[in-house]
């Protein structure tokens, strides 16, 4: 299967570089994969599409500010974007600069000392002189997507998080708990539905374009979940409609293997079985993306590409600060 077969065109100027005025504002396009049949709503219409025997499973991971500017002992510019805490003073990062520095070397994040320790593959092991999690809070930026142009603002730090984040370890948003504002998920338990939650932390990988032709060919990164035993049971019991591709990818995981924690690299592409997951709610995917690819697997290919165009056409924002869609199987 090629990767091009995902490819959509995408006018720029559809890419939300923002998020609407209020969480809840977006557009929600709804999508039944067993008719081929659209609906253009608002997301404000969600709470009357979910139904008592539903069970809404959001993803808590808490974005952390893993940005940090630093310097080279030669004074050169560096950029260290921390993937993953490993430990207080330990993580795996990207460092972007014009010449990285070897390992072995010291860069300094304002006048903390961090200690460039090994590669690993795209990513070096770094330990910092102090604790990491305060110095991120301290000097830390939150890690924009780079489709968004503009420096994180102080806005961003709170609309690129959603109202029930709670574990700190993401480095993206899981995007589609953006349009959710407390008052909207009281008002759907307040409906009879069941509200559960996850946690999957949102890695780099998210960010980065598939760079191999064939579709089977790709790999992904390796990515840490945990399903409380709560969850799991009342996946027994309900209709599953996840929140983000993420709440999926850690659920479609503990179904393969029955692991409740770990990490997964789970990649859902066309031909993939799922198990658990009956509805997705999720935002619009780059072209040629992973997470294209799954959605296609999801509902159809040529129905979720005829959906992209319907999206297009009707101006739809685009991306994480963008609009949403329902899809049900």
């Amino acid at each position: 299967m090629r990767v091009s077969e995902f490819d959509y065109p995408l006018p720029p100027e559809l890419i939300a570089q923002h998020p609407a005025e209020q969480r809840t504002a977006s557009r929600l396009l709804r999508l039944d994969a067993r008719r081929g049949s659209l609906q253009d709503l608002k997301f404000a219409d969600l709470p009357r599409l979910v139904g008592q025997r539903d069970l809404l499973v959001l993803n808590d991971t808490r974005v952390i500010k893993a940005r940090l500017a630093g310097r080279k002992a030669s004074g050169g510019k560096i950029e260290l974007f921390v993937e993953r805490l490993l430990g207080a003073r330990e993580a795996l990062a990207l460092i972007r600069a014009s010449h990285p520095p070897p390992v072995g070397s010291d860069v300094l994040v304002k006048d903390a000392r961090v200690r460039i320790q090994s590669r690993e593959g795209e990513l070096y092991r770094v330990r910092f002189a102090e604790d990491i999690a305060p110095l991120l809070e301290r000097h830390g930026a939150v890690p924009l997507p780079p489709y968004i142009r503009h420096a994180p603002q102080a806005g961003d730090a709170e609309r690129y998080q959603t109202v029930y984040a709670a574990a700190p370890g993401a480095v993206a948003a899981p995007t589609a708990g953006l349009h959710f504002d407390r008052e909207m998920l009281e008002r759907i338990e307040a409906g009879g539905a069941r509200v559960a939650r996850l946690t999957l932390h949102v890695g780099f990988g998210t960010f980065q374009p598939v760079r191999v032709d064939e579709v089977e060919a790709h790999r992904m990164q390796r990515e840490r979940y945990s399903i409380p035993e709560q969850t799991v049971l009342l996946l027994k019991e309900r209709r599953v409609l996840a929140v983000g591709t993420t709440s999926l990818r850690a659920l479609e995981t503990f179904a393969l293997t029955g692991q409740r924690e770990g990490e997964t690299e789970l990649f859902a592409y066309p031909g993939f079985q799922f198990q658990v997951v009956d509805r997705l709610l999720t935002n619009f995917h780059l072209p040629k993306s992973t997470l294209l690819m799954l959605v296609c697997a999801f509902a159809g290919k040529e129905i979720m590409l005829n959906a992209y165009r319907h999206a297009v056409e009707q101006r739809y924002r685009f991306f994480s600060y963008g609009d949403a869609m329902l899809i049900e199987r």
